[in-house]
């Protein structure tokens, strides 16, 4: 009994062009996601002719123990409308609109932040705030 072999024909892949045609598509896929942002609004902003950083005249602190301070002097929370109503009249004698800087640490409450930026308001500054 003679048994005859088959001859199995051997598929082959030719991978080698693969690995650049994937190296071209992910450069073409990053590339347009990058670009196609559908989040982006595109809004022209004006461009200021003078220097638009706030000058510090009044400072206030608050730190993480909700104590409130004026520059280097501890106030008390109830005082702050008339403390900050004094220091906005004393510096409006040689500025016109005062700003107030509120320096508040990142534990304090936003309850005692926008207090301090109401009673900055109500005594006629501008109020600049500076969370850190």
């Amino acid at each position: 009994m003679k048994f005859k072999r088959r001859l199995h024909a051997h598929s082959e892949l030719h991978a080698g062009s693969l690995n650049d045609i994937l190296f071209i598509l992910l450069f073409f896929f990053l590339i347009v996601s990058t670009l196609a942002n559908p989040n982006i609004v595109k809004v022209n902003n004006p461009a200021g002719k003078k220097d638009t950083k706030a000058k510090q005249n009044i400072v206030i602190s608050i730190d993480k123990d909700q104590k409130v301070y004026l520059g280097q002097k501890q106030i008390e929370l109830s005082m702050i409308d008339t403390i900050l109503r004094a220091e906005v009249m004393k510096h409006r004698s040689f500025i016109d609109t005062p700003s107030v800087v509120v320096n508040a640490d990142t534990s304090s409450y936003y309850g005692e932040v926008f207090r301090v930026m109401q009673s900055a308001k109500r005594a006629g500054a501008k109020v600049v705030a500076i969370v850190k």
